[in-house]
């Protein structure tokens, strides 16, 4: 793996990767649409954890974001257009690279450390608790925005969720899509603690460089202990996730709310209850 900032795939430079001592940073660099999620960086980011997995120079990884913020999750854009389909542009929801972005990332057995700042909404917040530490800007605003899209949670995060914060508070969040603050963030346990925007990476490298001076093998050993209780639940939880999302996506309440965007206005599902 080469030292120094490059990006992950050829020709395309939406994830970029640095490593220093031991230590990969994997920074989301479509600042312009803040961090949003297109099929290059699905693609990137499963890419990078592969290769920081397989090898034996990284200890530690750190996912963080360019310019003001975290992710904005996916890119409606792309997606409202019909792209971001199975690798070969067909094939069932295993086939889509957010799918196969998943399958990388529950299986990812390093140290994984998020500094995020700024907005982290839908997968920008949802990748958040398959990190083993994270430490948040104070401008990060969080959002769990699947409700009031029509949809269900994502990425094994109605499981995750609750195993972070516990079922009542995981509800709560989940049921009235709210966003949450840094103060939010770190007192419910989502984050472990809260920087100024300018110390929040330079924090967090700090942490990154002393957990990567030890053994390689006892730190993948470690998380490897820590995630086997939580692996059947989690792909218990990606199952019923997909088959959620396969009744809700076209349903009258995810048009409305889809429209309601595009348009630029509130969404009203009230009018879906007189027609029923």
């Amino acid at each position: 793996m080469p030292t120094g900032r490059v990006p992950i795939l050829n020709g395309m430079d939406s994830i970029l990767c640095e490593v220093n001592a031991g230590v990969m940073v994997l920074t989301l660099n479509r600042p312009e649409k803040k961090n949003a999620f297109n099929t290059a960086q699905w693609k990137g980011l499963r890419q990078a954890l592969a290769q920081a997995r397989q090898d034996p120079s990284v200890g530690v990884v750190v996912l963080t974001g360019a310019g003001k913020d975290f992710s904005a999750g996916q890119d409606l854009t792309e997606m409202l257009s019909g792209g971001g389909g199975g690798e070969d542009g067909d094939g069932g929801p295993e086939a889509h690279p957010f799918f196969l972005t998943m399958k990388e990332l529950y299986a990812f057995d390093k140290p994984l450390l998020a500094a995020a700042k700024g907005v982290g909404v839908g997968f920008g917040a949802t990748c958040l608790f398959h990190c083993d530490i994270v430490y948040v800007g104070e401008s990060v605003r969080l959002r769990l925005p699947f409700v009031n899209l029509g949809l269900v949670p994502e990425a094994a995060s109605s499981y995750m969720l609750q195993t972070v914060i516990g079922y009542q508070r995981a509800a709560e969040l989940f049921f009235t899509a709210e966003w949450i603050d840094a103060e939010r963030a770190v007192s419910s346990g989502i984050a472990a603690r809260s920087f100024r925007d300018d110390e929040l990476l330079e924090a967090t490298l700090a942490k990154a460089r002393e957990i990567a001076q030890w053994p390689a093998a006892s730190l993948q050993a470690t998380k490897q202990t820590l995630r086997a209780p939580h692996l059947e639940a989690i792909w218990a939880a990606e199952k019923a996730e997909q088959a959620g999302m396969k009744a809700q996506v076209g349903s009258p309440e995810n048009v409305e709310a889809v429209t309601a965007f595009i348009e630029k206005r509130p969404p009203d599902f009230q009018k879906l209850l007189k027609k029923a």
